[in-house]
């Protein structure tokens, strides 16, 4: 965009289709406090669509949030797994069905929405999320700039990646999280979009190796230990987190090295299929004769206590990750992460100085890592250090915001 005098306020609108708070609501929080601190003139609103922490949170950093509930058929309208290799034609006819079903309550929250958006008036609307994608860009009032920030790969979304191509010249501007996203969203739309690479950015405050330090084994309702190491995988119950490879993985390396291993987290979303629940996992530890040493605390509230309760932090997923906030948060913290090595997550980190990498799905390579780790405290020290200082030049307020204005300012002047 050309250095053009902005205007002096300008009042955004941010659109998420969820309450609750998974890894792009809390890196839209951060976005938003940023914006805050570096703007205060600035009117910030948000819609979403359920009530959850998410309006709470956003509440408590000065921006207007309020629920416009998705009626339940659109809420449950995913197709995050549809293009798996397990049970793929299943999963497409049940896609089908549920468009289907979706497709008239979809049309009402459209119409809904956009008297929304004409009596919010705002100047420019940043949808989070594809559904509110693909909403915001039938609602958006006329002239009202649209930056969609992407935070998946659109292609991987056999229903998304369609409407998505078909919509993008609605948009007026795309944020992706990652190069690895930016360049799928690319091969999707082509030429259609102009596409800016934001890394999610981290809150180094509270992320930091100094401050309060959960109760990991409280939370969880075991004895207390003592003498091992504290392993963690941090992440929403999503299939393709890994959860299972990290099972796996710690029943391997527990029989090397004595060590206590958390599964951090719980299912946030709608569509049940997708994702685990905390009793299958329990189910696999048990199986796998781990379960004395396995436990699970639910939902955390205060994720950067629990990581500092942490020696090492595993990121595990199966594909490859659009970016990786738990990795950034890890690494804020000063701890050693063990990246799955594809996607967005691997250009956070460089293997073998701030983190170690293991090829997604290796269950051997990462409990050979956590074997690494968990015996030698002198290399989970100069890991954990090299991490902070990473965290500290990629993920800062000051940066996300240096590279959020621009966006903002052009879209807005160009519209005025």
């Amino acid at each position: 965009f050309r250095a053009i005098q902005a205007p002096r306020s300008v009042k955004i609108l941010y659109l998420n289709p969820s309450g609750e708070l998974g890894g792009a609501e809390r890196s839209l929080l951060f976005l938003m406090a940023s914006l805050r601190a570096a703007k205060p003139e600035w009117q910030m609103q948000l819609v979403a669509g359920s009530d959850g922490p998410l309006i709470r949170r956003a509440q408590e950093i000065g921006v207007q949030a309020s629920a416009m509930d998705f009626p339940g058929a659109l809420s449950r309208l995913g197709d995050a797994g549809a293009g798996g290799p397990a049970g793929r034609q299943q999963s497409h006819l049940r896609l089908v069905g549920n468009v289907g079903r979706a497709g008239v309550p979809s049309i009402a929250y459209v119409h809904r929405l956009r008297r929304t958006l004409a009596r919010l008036a705002p100047d420019v609307i940043h949808s989070n999320g594809f559904k509110m994608h693909v909403l915001a860009a039938w609602a958006r009032p006329a002239g009202c700039p649209l930056i969609w920030h992407i935070r998946d790969y659109v292609s991987a979304r056999p229903l998304m990646s369609r409407l998505i191509r078909a919509n993008a010249n609605r948009c007026t501007a795309a944020i992706a999280n990652s190069n690895s996203v930016a360049e799928d969203l690319r091969s999707v739309c082509g030429d259609k979009l102009r596409i800016h690479r934001v890394y999610n950015g981290v809150d180094l405050n509270a992320f930091s190796p100094r401050g309060s330090i959960a109760n990991l084994d409280e939370m969880c309702a075991m004895p207390k230990a003592a003498k091992t190491t504290r392993v963690g995988l941090l992440a929403t119950m999503a299939h393709w987190k890994g959860h299972q490879v990290f099972l796996r993985a710690v029943a391997k390396a527990s029989r090397v090295l004595p060590i206590r291993a958390y599964v951090i987290g719980a299912p946030i979303y709608k569509n049940e299929s997708s994702q685990y629940q905390i009793d299958e996992l329990r189910r696999m530890a048990a199986e796998l004769g781990i379960e004395e040493i396995v436990g699970f605390t639910g939902f955390v509230d205060d994720s950067a206590a629990a990581i500092r309760a942490l020696d090492i932090v595993v990121h595990a997923s199966t594909q490859p990750e659009p970016f990786g906030l738990a990795i950034a948060e890890g690494m804020a913290c000063g701890k050693p992460v063990i990246v799955s090595a594809a996607g967005g997550a691997i250009e956070l980190v460089t293997p073998g100085v701030d983190a170690l990498a293991h090829p997604p799905g290796d269950v051997d390579a990462l409990a050979d890592c956590i074997v690494k780790l968990a015996g030698d405290c002198g290399l989970r020290d100069r890991i954990g250090a090299a991490a902070r200082a990473s965290a500290e030049r990629q993920f800062s307020r000051e940066r996300v915001v240096a590279e959020l204005l621009p966006i903002y300012q052009g879209v807005a002047r160009a519209a005025a």
